[in-house]
């Protein structure tokens, strides 16, 4: 089994990926909002999260494509229609991502500042993290890279977890809310929020160019389940944990919280420092990680899209991924809020979702990219429930992005 273990790395990128500020900020609202109430949604969204990644990373693996090349290809025929798809996905997810990036920083800094109140200027503490972030980007292969994520995720785990038990959860409201569906007044947004930042766009493209560095071909699908499977399990667990903390120590206790700074430097004064350090070294590595695989992610795109080395070391994936990181930085240093380039990047990425999602679906019951390996009956089951789910995360993206929701 331990040897089974050293497979994991693809999974556990995708898992650092969707565990940033966005999710746990999320489910930190939902726990001191609604209690245990919503857990159920966060399990929901794994499992939905499990049957996407794993067909994206088989199709990288079976067919030796990412999921951008695969788009291109299959779009061959009809050049328009192929470079108006090239186009939406590079702008959803180059200009998304690098949009997002300030955010992913500034959650970052949120760690920090919880941890050290007063420690340095908010804008140096951005720079520094860019820094880092910049320097494990430039410096670090892809196996490094993937190793210094796994390591982050595992340090999630342990900080939400490790605070989770000091303060004390209720555990039967803990496991009634995990198993039965319920939507309290006014928690839909919530509960589709808890969705939406589990099933990520850019996250289908990571995990299908991962996994094809990391694995030969069908032969090695045992693995790659596993590492799946695994990876985005521990994944969903973190986003629990940082709900169960919030609802044992925030719900009904007339606190109003913003995000999980808030959250953490609320929690000495009842519950000791011990508590406040370990929320706040979660808060860090969540913002820290998502700060790594969001330019990472729109480097494999790109090179996919348009033909050069898929490689963090080349120097076309560094320039990609470097100006990903660079307009996150300079987001975060000076507190600019890009109002109309996150709407646009929230229409881009609405849109994208349910076309993804359906391509995925698609190329997953290609005989001709899959063979033996295509989707049975359980899978596509499965699959076009989570793509109507996809389709409707998207419907919601745009609705709120032009304010009609």
């Amino acid at each position: 089994m331990f040897g089974k273990l050293r497979s994991i790395g693809p999974g556990a990128l995708t898992a650092a990926a969707f565990i940033g500020p966005g999710t746990v900020t999320t489910a930190t609202l939902a726990g001191a909002g609604y209690g245990y109430a919503l857990i159920w949604a966060l399990i929901f969204a794994t499992i939905a999260a499990m049957i996407l990644q794993e067909m994206a990373a088989r199709l990288g693996v079976v067919s030796r494509l990412g999921l951008g090349e695969a788009v291109m290809q299959r779009l061959s025929a009809s050049p328009p229609l192929r470079w108006a798809a090239a186009a939406l996905i590079v702008s959803a997810l180059f200009i998304g991502n690098a949009a997002y990036e300030g955010g992913n920083i500034a959650g970052a800094v949120l760690g920090l500042e919880a941890a050290a109140p007063g420690m340095a200027p908010r804008s140096v503490l951005a720079a520094c993290i860019a820094v880092i972030a910049g320097a494990i980007l430039l410096f670090g292969g892809y196996r490094v890279i993937e190793k210094i994520l796994i390591a982050a995720v595992l340090a999630m785990t342990v900080s939400f977890g490790a605070a989770l038990f000091i303060i004390g959860p209720d555990w039967r409201a803990l496991f009634g809310g995990a198993v039965i569906p319920n939507i309290p007044a006014g928690a839909l947004p919530i509960v589709l929020g808890l969705i939406g930042t589990t099933i990520v766009p850019y996250n289908l493209f990571l995990h299908a160019a991962a996994a094809r560095r990391r694995w030969a071909g069908a032969a090695d699908l045992g693995e790659v389940r596993l590492d799946a499977r695994l990876s985005i399990g521990v994944g969903g667990i973190v986003s629990i944990l940082v709900l169960a903390t919030a609802a044992a120590s925030l719900f009904g206790s007339g606190l109003e919280v913003k995000n999980a700074g808030d959250m953490a430097r609320q929690l000495e004064p009842a519950f000791g420092a011990a508590a406040t350090y370990l929320l706040a070294a979660g808060l860090f590595a969540a913002g820290l990680t998502s700060a790594i695989t969001a330019p990472l992610a729109t480097g494999f795109v790109a090179a996919e899209m348009f033909g050069f080395e898929s490689e963090p070391t080349a120097l076309r994936f560094r320039l990609v991924a470097g100006a990903v990181l660079l307009i996150g930085a300079i987001v975060a240093i000076t507190g600019a809020k890009p109002i109309e380039i996150i709407l646009f990047a929230q229409i881009a990425n609405g849109i994208l979702l349910p076309i993804i999602a359906v391509f995925l679906l698609y190329a997953a019951n290609s005989k001709k990219l899959l063979g033996a390996n295509a989707n049975g009956v359980l899978a596509n089951m499965a699959g076009v429930i989570v793509t109507l789910i996809a389709a409707g995360l998207g419907i919601r993206g745009i609705l709120r992005a032009i304010g009609a929701m």
